[in-house]
């Protein structure tokens, strides 16, 4: 059956690759500023004296690139032994996830007759939309197989889309950073599948499941570039003064839920840092303040957000991780809830509060362009808002725009976990194949080692790696639970 299951695997890569083919066929034709038949590419850019016309927002989209490619697939790889599969499986899976989330996006821009538009900005969703299964692969890293990530990828960026489109068009709710329809739904989406996946076997601490000094220091290269690039991410579907505020007020969150990390970390480690505290919580800041990354927080609100992200973040690693794995059989290798989930609960409810203080009083017109259902509906009104660009809106008060962004918080909540708990279900299935125990954490099971890294697997391991004392994310510190 292993072997059955180990030549499908490929074939069904080829089959996927095959049937994105034919989708972007049927679906998708370049944007018209990409299509060389449009006569005004040709000659505008000389009539206004440039001869360069690559956009301005692909530095913008290139930090994004790097922050999923080098970023996710580095912070993965504090494993002593997985780390191979931690960056070379990201590649793969974000490979494929990148054309899945396009012909997604491009579904919902089809009309009757003309294909999608492809453009840059097509792509820029597109990678941010990829965050979301690869923050899911961190809470089920190690535990399952390749196809397994991608089945699971292809559905998740199915309900994200879904998710997404109602949040944005239905309940127009305001998540510049994607804090919500990213990082908490990327989060809960995998901790469901974990949950249905320790159903069965209650997760238990593994000998692979820790970290190397060696495997902590590449992990720290993932966590240096997301913490660089965050406010690209933040900002890059913004314009303007909004993409400014962005920039600023993601890097002061950042910044501050870096420093309260280390000294949050020392305090509850005995004076010392702890480089799982270290490699993820500094980067709560830049989730916590994603949704309000647009708004007029002031800079004081954006290193407030910052502080409580990078302390809860933290105290979520040390004492919140092994209840949840000892009472509700979650393992979180990656430990996703504390830097995605919490910090992205804390961005919706965050943003929620800003946008109940907004006034135009302190944006002026630009209020309606931030929150457009928040402008006037009727003709009258808006007739002097027209020439900034202004269109009618729903003429919502700031309370029902809070209102509003919260329940798009709680419906991505729901359909998370209730489309996480199904895939996991499906994920379950010999369709996929499945890791079992001593497979797990485990390069050699999907990776042709060099022969002085080969060992054995099983009881009898031969590991030549030093590691140190940061085992399992269930375990941290060897926390005592037991009368918790």
């Amino acid at each position: 059956m292993r072997r059955i299951l180990t030549f499908t695997g490929p074939i069904i890569l080829l089959l996927i690759e095959g049937l994105l083919l034919c989708a972007f066929l049927a679906i998708y034709d370049y944007a018209p500023e990409a299509d060389a038949s449009n006569l005004e590419n040709s000659v505008a850019p000389y009539l206004n004296g440039k001869s360069e016309s690559v956009p301005a927002s692909y530095t913008l989209y290139q930090d994004v690139h790097v922050m999923i490619w080098i970023g996710f697939g580095f912070l993965m790889t504090f494993l002593k032994r997985y780390s191979q599969s931690a960056v070379g499986l990201t590649f793969l899976i974000g490979a494929i996830l990148v054309q899945v989330a396009l012909i997604c996006d491009g579904m919902l821009h089809l009309k009757l007759g003309s294909p999608a538009p492809l453009s840059l900005g097509s792509l820029l969703s597109a990678d941010v939309a990829v965050a979301t299964p690869l923050i899911s692969m961190g809470a089920i890293l190690g535990k399952v197989t390749y196809m397994q990530l991608v089945l699971m990828g292809i559905v998740e960026l199915i309900m994200f889309t879904a998710n997404k489109y109602v949040g944005e068009h239905l309940f127009m709710v305001v998540d510049a950073g994607d804090s919500m329809f990213v990082h908490v739904f990327g989060a809960y989406f995998g901790l469901a599948i974990s949950f249905v996946l320790g159903m069965k076997d209650k997760p238990e601490e593994h000998d692979l499941e820790g970290s190397s000094y060696q495997s902590d220091v590449f992990a720290m290269i993932g966590t240096v570039f997301l913490w660089l690039f965050w406010p690209s991410f933040n900002s890059a579907a913004l314009t303007g003064d909004d993409q400014q505020r962005a920039i600023i007020n993601t890097l002061l969150s950042i910044s501050a839920s870096c420093v309260i990390t280390f000294a949050v970390s020392a305090l509850v480690s005995k004076d010392k840092f702890n480089m799982v505290h270290v490699q993820n919580s500094t980067l709560a800041g830049g989730v916590a303040i994603g949704t309000a990354a647009g708004m007029m927080c002031q800079p004081v609100g954006a290193l407030a957000i910052g502080a409580i992200s990078g302390m809860i973040s933290v105290l979520g690693y040390k004492y919140l991780t092994p209840i949840i794995q000892k009472r509700f059989h979650i393992h979180d290798t990656c430990g996703v809830h504390n830097l995605h989930g919490m910090p992205g609960v804390l961005a919706a409810f965050f943003g929620a509060l800003m946008a109940g203080l907004a006034t135009e009083a302190s944006y002026s017109y630009a209020l309606y362009e931030i929150f457009p259902a928040r402008a006037p509906s009727s003709e009258a009104e808006i007739g002097k808002m027209r020439n900034y660009g202004i269109s009618p809106g729903l003429n919502r008060t700031a309370y029902q725009q809070a209102g509003y962004q919260l329940l798009a918080l709680a419906v991505t909540l729901a359909i998370s976990i209730v489309s996480g708990l199904i895939t996991g279900i499906l994920l379950r299935t010999m369709i996929c194949g499945r890791v079992t125990e001593q497979q797990k954490f485990d390069d050699v099971v999907v990776w042709e080692l060099k022969s002085e890294f080969q060992h054995e697997i099983g009881t009898n391991r031969i590991d030549n790696t030093r590691f140190n004392n940061h085992i399992a994310m269930g375990n941290i510190q060897h926390v005592d639970i037991s009368n918790i």
